[in-house]
Formats: structure tokens, C-alpha cells, sequence
């Protein structure tokens, strides 16, 4: 599909709304999508790939397809057995503060949608930095906070309130939900984040785009403001720094 396009959106946004009853349909496209956007600025053959927090390895399985050398680290040992989606037996549990790789190990890493679900999202990027090579791509997504997904099975409620918006999910659905704001789901803004990443020394940007967004996805996430609730999720392409 043509990124960016209305049909390559649309598709996105249909498959999302099975996630439930469908993941493996939904991850497998997403995989796809994130492989295809790797792509355009390095080929994958050969490569070592790192998938930093990829669950149960949906990106890792897709890097592999390639010819990539992918490895999945995942902090949650659970989530690795999911079915239908069984991990790599190749998985390493490990947190993404303090990964057990070398400097320069990956030459790219890869987070998909893991930022909004750790407290401290600038020492999770220096690491994911750390790991990659000088020159190696480094690719992160994220859901930001004021996204209509932002307060995720509870969005979008969240903009009445995290809380609010959790006991009303709670109410609806009958079964406990999955995130509870500044436990494993945190606030992360679009504006902050993209002005430490130009601070860094270590890395540049390469580009900074709404991940789905249809039309001018990189025009989006400059107007502030506007960008905190229209980027709907951010993905940044950075180039480790010599």
C-alpha cells in the first residue's frame, strides 16, 4: 500500500477495529506497514534488527521474512506465549532501560508503540541510541496522550478525565481494564518529545510524521497545538549520530 494514502489508512483503520477478535490480521498488516517504512531508508537483507518491546514478535517474524537478522526483547515473559502469535523461541525477556546487547549491537532498532507505556521515555531512547550503530536507523512510534487514542480501550473518554474514562470502560464492559494511567500507561505529548529529540547529540532526525496520517503526514506534527490531537500517533526515523 502507498504511504502515505487513503486507502492505505483506511485499511489500517478497518483492521484496527477487529483487533479484538482479530490480532493476528491486525499485527500482521501493521508489520508490514512498519518493514515497508524501514525500507525506504535502509534495506533489511543482512541486517540486524532489534525490536525493542515487540510483544509477541509479529515485527521481529516480518524483519526475518526480509532476510533481516531480527531479534525480539520483550519485558513481559506472558506475552511471549500469546496465542495465536507464539514468540520467537529466540526471545530474550528484558527491559528496555537496560538491554543486554553491546554498544552499536543493531545496526536498526525498532519500538512500535512502547513509549506511552514506560515511565521514563528519554532513558528508553538513549538505550534504544546506545544499541545502534553509528549511522544505523533507529525507528520509534508512539501513541501520544491528547491522540483520540490516546486513553486506549478507554479512549476516547480520557479527555474527560484518565480515571473518569477508566471506571467508565469498568462499568461498561464488566472486566477490569488493561492500563491504568502512571502505572503502565503514561502521559506522552508530542511538542516535548520532539524538542528533546532535536536537543539530543546523539542522534538526528531523519524525519517526524503522524505514523498513519493520509495526506502530508510530516506538515501535521508541525503546527503545535493542533499536532498534540491530529498526529494521532508519532513516529519518529532517527540516524544514530557518529
Amino acid at each position: 500500500m502507498k504511504d502515505p494514502s487513503f486507502r492505505r489508512s483506511l485499511a489500517l483503520f478497518r483492521a484496527f477495529l477487529r483487533e479484538p477478535e482479530d490480532p493476528e490480521t491486525v499485527y500482521t498488516l501493521l508489520a508490514r506497514d512498519a518493514a515497508d517504512q524501514v525500507e525506504r531508508h535502509v534495506p533489511l537483507e543482512g541486517k540486524v534488527v532489534v525490536d525493542v518491546g515487540g510483544g509477541p514478535g509479529y515485527f521481529t517474524r516480518e524483519f526475518r521474512r526480509r532476510g533481516a537478522q531480527g531479534y525480539l526483547f520483550e519485558p513481559d515473559a506472558g506475552v511471549l506465549g500469546d496465542r495465536p502469535a507464539r514468540g520467537p523461541r529466540d526471545a530474550v525477556v528484558a527491559d528496555g532501560y537496560l538491554l543486554p546487547l553491546a554498544d552499536g549491537a543493531a545496526d536498526v532498532t525498532f519500538s512500535s508503540n512502547v513509549l506511552e507505556h514506560v515511565e521514563d521515555p528519554h532513558t528508553f531512547l538513549s538505550e534504544m541510541a546506545r544499541i545502534t550503530r553509528p549511522g544505523g536507523l533507529i525507528y520509534v512510534s508512539f501513541t501520544n496522550w491528547y491522540s483520540p487514542w490516546g486513553g486506549h480501550e478507554w479512549a476516547p473518554w480520557h479527555y474527560l478525565g484518565a480515571e473518569r474514562a477508566r471506571a467508565r470502560y469498568e462499568r461498561r464492559t464488566g472486566r477490569p481494564a488493561k492500563h491504568r494511567l502512571g502505572e503502565n500507561l503514561f502521559r506522552i505529548d508530542v511538542g516535548p518529545t520532539l524538542r528533546h529529540v532535536r536537543g539530543r547529540t546523539d542522534v538526528d532526525i531523519v524525519s517526524a510524521r503522524s505514523r498513519y496520517w493520509p495526506v502530508l503526514p510530516e506538515l501535521v506534527t508541525r503546527v503545535p497545538g493542533v499536532r498534540e490531537f491530529a498526529t494521532w500517533n508519532l513516529l519518529l526515523i532517527l540516524r544514530r549520530c557518529s
